[in-house]
């Protein structure tokens, strides 16, 4: 594996191919606006902005060290966390047992960093689903108790839970992955599914009309969907074997699974929106939403993706 300036070159290419893509997408907004002044593209333009400033923070995190892209990643999950249990309706007694979602956090992402699998895997999902219930019990208060537990330990779940997963990829890719490590794999995980976001939008809006889920989210069309995993799947036939362990064939079935999995962590999280009745889970992001809009492929891709390349790449 050579590296430039200590990074594996194959993730420092990858990184300028994704920041000439900015400069051409930032140049065709530019010359739209140009010649359709108005609040037309204006949405388009704030778009693009938004992701000059993720992309930049996102890279700068994770080529920089990977303690402090682990803590970048925490941060992330830590704001998703808080999106969600900003939205959802919680019981005022059980405010200091969220403190305890909050410290979960730390732990689970310090699991990943010192890759301890067998806990990393079972902290969140057996200790916690055990532990808030009991703690909520034993505060008396049985009016919503299920409600209660079920919100918190579901939130926990798609929020931390399976973003943790991006940092332990992070770590543990560096003993599977001899092309270009952790981050090889973590940018071929977020570029892929993010891309596919991008790609699904663009071919819906070119030529989609047949919803997949009209009462979930009416953008959604079939035509973007095959449209959006057929043309991340080309992507990642291309850039997987440079990035990760797979060859063409294997980074191809990758690319559609990633372009599925974000599919239904997209639709996942509309269903709760559309639950709560908000459009978006915050605004922080212009154009984007919140944190968890963002993030919301990446719920289900994460995980996924994780254990697909540990039960065929793993030994």
């Amino acid at each position: 594996m050579s590296l430039i300036f200590g990074l594996p070159a194959n993730v420092v290419y990858a990184t300028a191919g994704i920041y000439a893509l900015l400069v051409f997408a930032t140049i065709v907004v530019w010359v739209l606006r140009l010649r359709n002044p108005g609040e037309r593209y204006r949405e388009l333009a704030s778009r693009v902005n938004s992701w000059w400033w993720m992309i930049g923070a996102f890279t700068l995190a994770i080529l920089l060290n990977q303690t402090v892209a682990i803590v970048f990643l925490g941060f992330i999950a830590y704001l998703a966390l808080k999106e969600y249990l900003s939205l959802v309706p919680t019981r005022r007694i059980d405010r200091a047992v969220l403190l305890f979602a909050y410290l979960a956090i730390p732990i689970q992402f310090y699991w990943a960093a010192i890759d301890w699998y067998n806990m990393f895997i079972v902290f969140i999902p057996v200790w916690m689903f055990l532990f808030f219930p009991a703690l909520m019990a034993l505060r008396g208060d049985t009016q919503g108790f299920l409600r209660a537990v079920g919100t918190l330990s579901w939130g926990l779940m798609m929020t931390v839970y399976t973003l943790s997963h991006m940092a332990w990829l992070l770590v543990s890719g560096d003993h599977v992955n001899p092309v270009a490590g952790g981050v090889g794999l973590l940018f071929f995980l977020v570029v892929l599914t993010q891309f596919n976001d991008v790609a699904q939008y663009c071919w819906g809006k070119l030529t989609g009309r047949h919803k997949v889920t009209p009462s979930v989210s009416p953008k959604k069309t079939w035509k973007g969907l095959v449209g959006g995993v057929a043309t991340t799947i080309l992507l990642a036939s291309l850039v997987g074997p440079y990035l990760t362990p797979m060859d063409w064939r294997w980074s191809a079935l990758a690319g559609g699974i990633l372009g599925v999995a974000g599919f239904l962590g997209d639709i996942t999280m509309s269903a709760m929106k559309r639950d709560l009745g908000v459009k978006d889970t915050g605004g922080l992001i212009p154009g984007h939403g919140g944190i968890l809009d963002r993030v919301d492929s990446l719920t289900y891709a994460a995980p996924v993706f994780v254990h697909f390349i540990r039960y065929f790449f793993y030994p």
